[in-house]
């Protein structure tokens, strides 16, 4: 069922009240099928919802705002070291890592706790810890939207990149992802060198490693550290960590010999967004309901009643401040509307 004039704020995780000038769920392919023939909305911009975790609706939307809804989990397929899991692109991700993690399945235990639904993890290449989905894409299938065809993409096909991928860019809002496939491994290759995820397994007093301890540490720490969007609105880091060539990072070593950066297999170094904002005095600025986040420089939220138009604004600021403190350009990572 269409309905005309819904109100977005329970459907994004900053909760901006912006509203959609037609809205529907779709459970199937069928389903989906039917509602991109809706007759009022033709000629109208279509925009594919998930969770909202990862959008700032900074304007009302005049077209049809389809909200996916596709689940289901189950094995597919397995080998002698991999097990295949299809997952619904609507169904929630930490609930697909729990999925994961009950049947010891391996390899997304660093993505814990990571808000939104399956279907945006290949979109973003989501990643956390050390970890990104690509190590862990198998294939999805995607509904093109102009032809009707569902199409099959490989890991290749995808072009992952840093919170990246085909359906960002070359792609953008011509596919609907319908389901997704992952690789698990049977024998789990354990990733606690990145963050405090080892000394966090040391507080809880972990003596015997397993893919389940790491996900509850990265639970810990990210409940530490960020903020709940059930209690205060936000989409997690609202940065990507910006990368460097090697004379670069050597410059901003000399001027700023504590700058937090990581090096890359590619010569390049990858500074730490939430670091440069710090250093820059906005962690816990606030501005009427707009702010940047008290415990996370990276995470700017809604206090209550922000317009997305001045988190945004907020965020300009942001960047400004950057490029003119350190020549460094911050890259927005949620999607503005």
């Amino acid at each position: 069922m269409v309905s005309e004039n819904v109100l977005l704020q329970p459907y994004n995780t900053f909760g901006i009240a912006a509203t959609s000038r037609y809205f529907a769920s779709f459970d199937s392919e069928a389903a989906l099928l039917a509602l991109l023939d809706e007759p009022r909305a033709k000629g109208l911009p279509r925009m594919i919802l998930g969770g909202g975790s990862n959008i700032l609706f900074t304007q009302d939307f005049d077209g049809l705002m389809l909200k996916n809804e596709i689940k289901g989990m189950k094995v597919v397929s397995e080998d002698n070291d991999h097990v295949y899991v299809k997952a619904g692109a609507g169904e929630n991700w930490h609930g697909f890592v729990r999925y994961c993690l009950a049947a010891d399945m391996a390899g997304v235990e660093n993505l814990s706790l990571i808000p939104g639904n399956v279907g945006a993890s290949p979109m973003q290449n989501i990643g956390a810890y050390g970890v990104e989905i690509k190590d862990t894409f198998h294939s999805l299938e995607a509904l093109h939207l102009e032809d009707r065809r569902v199409i099959t993409f490989s890991n290749n096909d995808c072009a992952f990149g840093y919170r990246e991928s085909v359906f960002k860019k070359q792609y953008r809002n011509q596919f609907v992802i319908l389901s997704v496939t992952y690789r698990l491994n049977k024998v789990p290759r354990f990733n606690t060198s990145y963050g405090a995820i080892n000394e966090e397994l040391e507080r809880m007093g972990v003596k015997e490693l397993s893919i389940q301890a790491i996900s509850q540490a990265v639970i810990n720490i990210r409940t530490s550290k960020l903020p709940d969007p059930a209690k205060i609105g936000n989409a997690g880091s609202f940065f990507k960590n910006p990368s460097v060539d090697a004379v670069q990072y050597e410059r901003l070593k000399a001027a700023f010999p504590q700058v937090v950066a990581y090096p890359l297999a590619d010569g390049y170094f990858k500074l730490a967004a939430g670091w440069l904002i710090e250093q820059c005095g906005w962690k816990g600025y606030r501005e009427g309901d707009a702010g940047v986040h008290a415990k996370q420089a990276l995470v700017l939220v809604n206090y209550g009643h922000a317009k997305g138009s001045e988190i945004y604004a907020l965020s300009r600021q942001v960047v400004d401040s950057v490029k003119e403190k350190f020549g460094v350009e911050l890259e927005r990572e949620v999607n503005i509307l």
